[in-house]
């Protein structure tokens, strides 16, 4: 059986397009909008007008699918293992976080957790190795690298509503 193909178009405006052919000719497209959304579609036939199923997807919700898809142990959070013990994750603070607007040494995450903030991810620049008084917003990204269960506490306090 050959390989799957995932065909990419981009969509100016939009975003970009996903498609996958299944060995049944049905057609799964996920279109990435620019706004962090995702809209997935199921083509029956050749024409992308007879979508049997649509519906979109805030990125919370895209990246809870992904987890269902892709278990735990392939998370798409997960950045890199190592024969160390040592693992980095992506951790999104979501705008009525409490951290939203607060530093990053009121965290205090490496005394709480071990683990340390390597880096923000905010909107289309990074902000390598962020100081104490570096303050966080809602959609921030930050990458966390620790031990499991440090990253796992990093979680807990960065999750904090």
């Amino acid at each position: 059986m050959p390989a799957p193909r995932l065909r990419t178009t981009p969509l100016p405006g939009v975003g970009v397009q996903y498609e996958l052919t299944t060995r049944r000719h049905d057609t799964l497209s996920v279109i990435a909008h620019r706004d962090g959304t995702r809209t997935l579609n199921v083509h029956h036939d050749d024409d992308p007008d007879s979508a049997g199923l649509s519906m979109r997807l805030t990125p919370g919700e895209a990246l809870a699918l992904t987890d269902a898809l892709v278990p735990d142990h392939n998370s798409p959070n997960l950045l890199h293992t190592s024969d160390f013990g040592l693992i980095a994750e992506r951790v999104t603070i979501v705008g009525t976080s409490y951290w939203n607007g607060r530093t990053l040494g009121e965290t205090q995450m490496r005394t709480r957790t071990g683990a340390s903030i390597v880096a923000v991810m905010r909107r289309s620049h990074a902000v390598p190795s962020p100081g104490p008084d570096f303050r966080l917003r809602g959609g921030d990204t930050i990458i966390v690298i620790g031990t499991r269960e440090g990253v796992d506490g990093a979680h807990d306090i960065l999750d904090r509503g």
